[in-house]
């Protein structure tokens, strides 16, 4: 229930809002404090509950506001009279405070006369009052070549800023009507403490986004137990590492040559790895009959870590000059891809610099990838790790010292499906020959030196194919048959389409009752931009038709790498297709055609990634092949997909993940996504930069997550046998055709990239009676 709005008359002062570090125009509209009538102040569902400012203990004096328990609770500010006009400023500004000891998420947004409006979603912390400084213009982290921003408060020149990094829209400058500061559907009341608004004429993004980066690739602005002061440290951290892994080392449980579990069911031994139910649990099997959970890291790699610095040198504190010794790490890239992952990215070619390989020779001197290997494959063991993931050195699969996965990387010329979420690019057309021909020649190459490794688990089809569009709406859920039939008949798929309907209805007149509508002839549904419509009670005809388009489509993606793999590589498991976003039809047809499911589920658990009710009647392995727990407190500014609030409480997080991934008896391994942390400045395939490794950029593992995880994984094979089925099918009884599964009411759509991220600062607690507060939530690989 909206309150009946209230007027408040508050005036400006003419106070410059000083702390840039240059002579700032600012122009002072209004002052909560000292308010006289040149601003119209509206509340919504939220009340200035007393008449007087109230001191902070700073010594600030600001006024309070209370935002009530409601839909959306709202602050307006709009001018007396007329418009603004704000052609001469660059950020709007606003002095304010949370005033609770927590963070809440509040949303700013500027309108002007048109009907336009510029969008913003601001993480407020706790602490001491900061400005808000709002660009007066689009603009986001990616703009500096960077999927999130640093972390905020930013300090300079002893004031407080929080810059809204991420701003939506477009305004009309030269009349703006309105600012509205408003809080999303609050369980409790909330309150923060406002002072001056006004605008000024300088952009601070630049002097934000300077000086980021220090000479060892780490974050400048803070400090953290793991951070690197000098190469003397690096040398040291790394002699202890190593006699901490001889030590791990020795206590490892015994296990077969592939990290098979003996104290387990025995199997057939087939001298590959295998899938088996046993019990009513399945199993990977190693190529020696035992039992085998696969515990992996994915993107185990040296060449994943560079970051482009050419065109934002300013960015970083410590390049090395040409001629410098480890100016070797230099190089040049070019990453433009009119793909979701590389929207409105800029510095995306150009020179880089790998910060890990220098760290490398910092620590060890000049040195071979093959001793790289050795090392990571120690360390993984010592972890208890027992796979390498997807993404990693080719050299891991020549080391026969721990299994490993392998991606087909099917690339060609083939036409392809926008879904609208196309984060990767859109869909291969499987009814193009020219997919088929480029799946035959992906995986002849990928089994050609691998086709009688025993080392070898399997090969995935592909990763996070946009199988869905980026929504829950019908057009979403079948967005891959309707983009199918916007297109025109020169795309393979649409005519494999047109003629399963032409097959069914014979012609318009039969298409058109189906469906509800007037389709005069034929020939229209042949027209590109042609729109199907909306599944609907009255005519259930045109949802199924969209479902079983998206059958055949999924059939005859999956069947075709199948049938090629049984060719080319008839001893490896083919591991399914990594889904993120999915629907029913997808699923089903993998499970069908290939050995393994698998997911990439960035939640907190498993099963809040995808219905396992509807999963287990598909009775088909599964493997979680990404899933991870991010902090933005060691460097890299993004927490990842799946976001903890501090280091602390990634190993608990990730310990609870492979519990509940072990009480699923579907699930046969879990990969962590990744082994090292992503540059804090941007990797170069899509500027993601998170603190989700393992091991940092300096090459230093993050000792106390590292312990939590090297104890969570050696107790598997305990919470394996303490996981055994309810109940057991009796020797010799026949086995029972699974049920048919109805499909899941709702798609497991990974979150890859809401359209607004906070900007935030430093990582901070939900607020009490608020929804998630602080860190904005965007994906992963």
């Amino acid at each position: 229930m909206f309150s009946t709005p209230k007027t408040a008359r508050l005036l400006p002062i003419v106070l410059a809002l000083a702390g840039m570090s240059a002579p700032i125009q600012a122009e002072t509209l209004f002052n909560f404090v000292r308010p006289l009538d040149t601003v119209t102040v509206t509340t919504q569902d939220a009340v200035l509950p007393s008449v007087t400012a109230e001191t902070t203990p700073e010594g600030e004096v600001l006024r309070r506001l209370t935002f009530n328990p409601a839909e959306k609770p709202s602050l307006r500010l709009s001018p007396q009279s007329g418009t603004w006009d704000w052609t001469q400023a660059s950020v709007m500004s606003l002095h304010l405070q949370s005033a609770q000891d927590w963070a809440i998420t509040l949303d700013v947004t500027v309108e002007s006369a048109d009907g336009k409006t510029l969008r913003s979603r601001i993480a407020l912390p706790a602490g001491p009052a900061q400005t808000l400084l709002l660009p007066l213009a689009a603009t986001s982290p990616r703009a500096h070549g960077m999927r999130a921003a640093p972390p905020q408060p930013w300090v300079k020149d002893g004031k407080r800023y929080l810059l809204a990094t991420e701003v939506e829209g477009e305004l009309d400058l030269s009349r703006v009507t309105a600012v509205v500061v408003s809080l999303e559907r609050p369980n409790a009341a909330q309150n923060i403490l406002l002072g001056r608004f006004g605008t000024e004429d300088k952009n601070p993004q630049t002097d934000f986004y300077t000086g980021l980066i220090d000479a060892y690739g780490q974050y400048t602005r803070a400090d953290w137990p793991e951070k690197a002061k000098n190469d003397e440290q690096l040398k040291a951290a790394a002699e202890k590492e190593r006699k901490q892994l001889d030590e791990w080392k020795a206590k490892l449980p015994e296990q077969d040559a592939y990290g098979g579990w003996l104290g387990g069911p025995s199997f057939e031994a087939s001298g590959f790895f295998r899938t088996e139910k046993h019990d009513g649990r399945w199993y990977l099997v190693s190529p020696e009959g035992h039992p085998f959970f696969s515990l992996g890291v994915n993107t185990v790699a040296l060449d994943n870590s560079q970051t482009y610095v050419e065109g934002r040198e300013a960015m970083f504190t410590a390049l090395p000059k040409d001629g410098d010794p480890l100016a070797n790490w230099y190089g040049n890239g070019d990453s433009r891809r009119e793909t979701g992952s590389n929207k409105g990215r800029a510095f995306d070619h150009g020179r880089w610099y790998d910060f890990y390989r220098a760290n490398l020779e910092r620590t060890y001197g000049p040195q071979e990838p093959a001793r790289w290997v050795e090392h990571s494959l120690d360390r993984l063991k010592a972890w208890g790790f027992n796979t390498v993931g997807n993404w990693s050195a080719a050299e891991f699969g020549t080391a026969q010292r721990m299994p490993y996965t392998l991606p087909l990387s099917i690339h060609g010329d083939y036409a392809t499906i926008s879904t609208g979420l196309d984060w990767w690019g859109g869909m291969p057309d499987p009814f193009d020959p020219r997919f088929a021909m480029a799946a035959e020649r992906a995986i002849a190459i990928a089994a050609r030196d691998h086709r009688d490794d025993p080392w070898l688990i399997g090969y995935f089809a592909d990763n996070e194919l946009a199988w869905a569009g980026p929504g829950s709406d019908p057009k979403s859920r079948y967005a891959l048959a309707y983009g199918t039939l916007r297109l025109t008949t020169d795309v393979p798929a649409k005519r494999a389409f047109l003629k399963q309907l032409r097959d069914k209805y014979r012609n318009q007149q039969g298409l058109s009752r189906a469906w509800g509508i007037d389709l005069p002839a034929w020939e229209l549904m042949e027209d590109p931009g042609f729109e199907a419509p909306l599944p609907n009670p009255e005519h259930p005809a045109i949802e199924e038709d969209l479902k079983r388009f998206q059958r055949f489509f999924a059939d005859t993606y999956f069947k075709t790498i199948a049938e090629s793999m049984k060719w080319h590589a008839p001893n490896h498991l083919l591991l399914g297709g990594r889904f993120a976003a999915s629907v029913p039809e997808a699923v089903e047809s993998c499970a069908q055609y290939c050995d393994v499911l698998s997911f990439n589920f960035y939640t907190r658990e498993p099963q809040h990634g995808y219905d396992f009710e509807y999963l287990r009647k598909l009775d088909k392995p599964l493997m979680v092949t990404e899933f991870h727990f991010g902090s933005r407190d060691r460097g890299p500014f993004w927490g990842g997909v799946s976001e903890v609030y501090k280091e602390e409480e990634r190993g608990p997080a990730y310990a609870n993940f492979l519990k509940k991934a072990l009480e699923e008896p579907l699930i046969v391994g879990a990969h962590w996504f990744q082994y090292l942390d992503q540059p804090a400045s941007g990797r170069l395939l899509d500027g993601e930069n998170g603190h989700l490794g393992l091991v940092a950029i300096t090459d230093r593992p993050y000792e106390g997550f590292v312990k939590s995880v090297r104890k969570t994984n050696l107790e598997v094979a305990a919470q394996l046998a303490a996981s055994a089925p309810a109940a057991k099918q009796p020797a010799g009884a026949p086995k029972a055709e699974p049920a048919k599964p109805e499909a899941p009411k709702a798609q497991a759509v990974k979150p890859e990239a809401p359209k607004a991220e906070a900007s935030s600062p430093a990582p901070a607690q939900p607020a009490p009676g608020t929804k998630d507060a602080a860190s904005a939530q965007p994906a992963a690989n």
